[in-house]
């Protein structure tokens, strides 16, 4: 049944439509309200209107609803003609469509699972006695995870709950006590590194290496490769960094474009604000591969009809974008060259032409659940294994942006009606005062609540400062004063503006750090007990005692711009970005095992943090007198001009800024200072070329 709630959003949408102009989010939130005391109502007769005063709510709450529609690009953002910094809130072409035909309803009630409680029967704990001490250090839901007889099973292994534990576990058993044979077990994740960490895991089992642990893309690679000449009338390979960053600047030279043409119409200033050239070139490389491989998996050409696009800087942007990703697709083909796609596409084509190459699996375990897309469904559906084991967390599911359809792991009932749920709640990681505001955070969700077995001190809090600069000195100041080992402690931002910046900041105060953003990871040390900074979708999967959240502001959570131009306008149907933020914020809140700080600075919160968790925090609002650094030579003015001298180069020459020099080269500059050329030639990147070309330049510059 669907609460009328659900549908208040439509009254939203019908007075943006009843309105005869376009409206100020604050004309708009009183006419809703029905609120005559503006005096634009009266003046345009507006309270005459049908959907004058139709919702009762306070203005967060009409904020919040309006936000989650700006996010879904139901309501567009414009300025009004001559007055750049008049904002006004408009239909969009897919908000109009939303009126006559709703969908978004759907999509969120569809987020919503149907909490299956795990039986423990007096069958399974005779079961479980049976296998002893192969058995005795796990609770009865992963008991029963690793040894279910089921042939689909879904196990909803929360955060921390030792999901990669339990899938490594059942495979021992499968071989040990179930006597499959190991060939005949296939185990698929999706990163490079967690497939190690799984392999490390069933090799310390003593398992044989013949039980088979891929990615989706490696089981592709090795099946393509084995079958190049029926797949292919050439021989093909993977494409390399070096290949796409050769083919886009061939790409952008047959357009008559420089990488730094082609950045200045991608990006906004907002968006360059705070990245680097090398940055700002790589993302925009990385968006046109995307875009080739989005499509690709979809069996769609790339057309204009595809992408919501509002004003002449989004026309630009996805002329420029369908430009190079047509250049490459020819590129690939002519020069032998396949993607992740094309991995999995290709091999999908094989298996549909050449069934009798589907190889014949008794097991498939698959992890990550919550991120596969539609093609990775159908190479599974193509395997079609006798006994299917998926594990996930529907909590976690924070890629939909890039393709992944949650719907797969909710509605894996439907597809498997006899299928076993098992749903293991118990989280080792953090303590109950972070489990507690967790589980408040996504309880909307409609699963179980996670279960803490770890006391600890109450360490949940919530700090407003008075600026940016003084959120970031407090962090700089608890982590040089912190007992914690560094290695221990993680500082999550939403933007990787906001890491550049705390970066800097760190880099100025010699302090080791790690960087991990969606775009790069980099390390600003030669230690290895650095405090770890990272976007939160870089660090899913890690844990550490002490959580910064930084900028858990009305505007960042949920993210209101985009660092993705392209990427955003991408019609997703399936994708309620609002959603998949709130997501987010409990992804980088289920890090902390000890201790959660969230801080934020301006006039309010983000709305995901509910008055249900600040009843489970301390909420306080610091002054931090931020440190002036007057010395005018402290590394991080030193990399500020490193950088302005690097970008005056490039432009000069015509050439991407990492060709001049790397960031791992200023950093390392900015920390040795060096004096001669002899310095120099011991820093990373430079020989005696660049030292001839650029040594006395760039010595005046860092010693200026």
């Amino acid at each position: 049944m669907i609460d009328i709630k659900e549908l208040d959003y439509l009254l939203v949408l019908r007075a943006l439509k009843d309105i005869p102009f376009s409206v100020g989010r604050k004309l708009l939130i009183d006419y809703l309200k029905g609120s005559e005391a503006n005096k634009s109502i009266l003046k345009n007769r507006l309270h005459l209107l049908d959907s004058f005063g139709t919702m009762i709510y306070e203005d967060d709450e009409l904020n919040q609803i309006i936000d989650s529609l700006i996010l879904n690009g139901i309501i567009t953002i414009t300025s009004v003609d001559g007055k750049k910094f008049w904002k006004v809130l408009e239909l969009s072409a897919k908000g109009k469509k939303e009126l006559d035909h709703p969908t978004l309803y759907k999509r969120k009630l569809s987020f919503h699972f149907r909490d299956v409680k795990t039986e423990i029967t007096d069958e399974d704990k005779r079961k479980f006695s049976v296998f002893g001490s192969f058995l005795h250090s796990f609770n009865d839901e992963q008991k029963k995870s690793i040894i279910c007889d089921n042939i689909h099973i879904l196990c909803l292994a929360g955060a921390g709950s030792g999901k990669t534990t339990v899938l490594t576990k059942r495979i021992e058993f499968l071989v040990n006590y179930k006597r499959i044979d190991s060939k005949k077990i296939l185990a698929i994740t999706f990163t490079r590194k967690a497939r190690m960490e799984m392999m490390r895991r069933i090799s310390k089992m003593g398992l044989t290496e013949s039980v088979k642990v891929e990615t989706f893309n490696s089981f592709c690679e090795k099946i393509l490769r084995k079958h190049n000449d029926i797949v292919y009338d050439k021989p093909v390979r993977v494409v390399t960094y070096r290949d796409k960053i050769k083919m886009i600047h061939r790409a952008l030279t047959s357009l008559g474009q420089t990488m730094s043409q082609a950045v200045d119409v991608y990006f906004t200033t907002a968006q360059k604000r705070g990245k680097s050239d090398d940055q700002l070139a790589n993302i925009f490389l990385n968006d046109c591969f995307f875009i080739r491989d989005y499509f690709k998996f979809r069996n769609k050409k790339i057309d204009a009809s595809c992408f919501e696009t509002s004003g002449n800087s989004d026309e630009r942007s996805t002329k420029i974008v369908f430009a190079v990703c047509n250049y490459i697709e020819a590129y690939m083909k002519k020069q032998g060259l396949r993607d992740f796609a094309d991995q999995l596409v290709d091999t999908i084509a094989l298996f549909e032409k050449h069934k009798e190459l589907i190889p014949e699996y008794e097991h498939v375990l698959i992890d990550e659940y919550q991120d596969v897309n539609s093609t990775q469904i159908k190479l599974v559906d193509i395997l079609k294994p006798p006994n299917l084991f998926c594990v996930g967390d529907p909590r976690q599911s924070i890629y939909g942006w890039r393709g992944s359809d949650i719907r797969y792991i909710l509605n894996f009932e439907d597809k498997y009606p006899a299928c076993e749920v098992i749903t293991l709640t118990k989280n080792y990681r953090s303590t109950k005062h972070i489990v507690n505001v967790i589980n408040t955070s996504i309880h909307n969700m409609g699963l179980a609540d996670l279960e803490s077995s770890i006391d600890g001190d109450k360490d949940v809090k919530l700090l407003k400062f008075s600026s940016e600069a003084a959120e970031f000195e407090f962090v700089v100041q608890k982590i040089i004063a912190s007992g914690i080992p560094k290695g221990e402690i993680f500082v999550l931002a939403r933007t990787n503006r906001q890491l550049n910046e705390l970066s800097d900041i760190l880099r100025a105060r010699r302090i080791k750090h790690i960087v991990r953003s969606d775009e790069m990871r980099k390390s600003i040390s030669s230690g290895i007990d650095d405090v770890t900074l990272a976007t939160i979708h870089a660090i899913k999967g890690l844990e550490a005692e002490l959580v910064f959240v930084i900028g858990c502001s009305y505007a960042n959570f949920p993210c209101k711009g985009s660092e993705h131009p392209v990427v955003d306008m991408v019609k997703v149907e399936e994708y309620d970005k609002e959603e998949e933020e709130r997501r987010l914020f409990y992804v980088a809140m289920s890090r902390a095992k000890k201790s959660l700080y969230l801080s934020y600075s301006g006039s309010r919160p983000t709305y995901f943090i509910n008055s249900d968790m600040l009843g489970m925090m301390d909420a306080k609002e610091l002054k931090v007198q931020v440190k002036k650094m007057a010395n005018t030579g402290f590394p991080g003015d030193v990399v500020s001009r490193l950088k302005n001298w690097r970008r005056e180069v490039s432009n000069a020459m015509g050439v991407p800024a990492f060709m001049i020099m790397h960031d791992r080269t200023i950093a390392e500059l900015a920390d040795v200072m060096p004096k001669s050329t002899d310095d120099l030639s011991r820093i990373h990147g430079f020989g005696p070329v660049k030292i001839k070309k650029y040594g006395d330049d760039i010595l005046d510059v860092v010693n200026r």
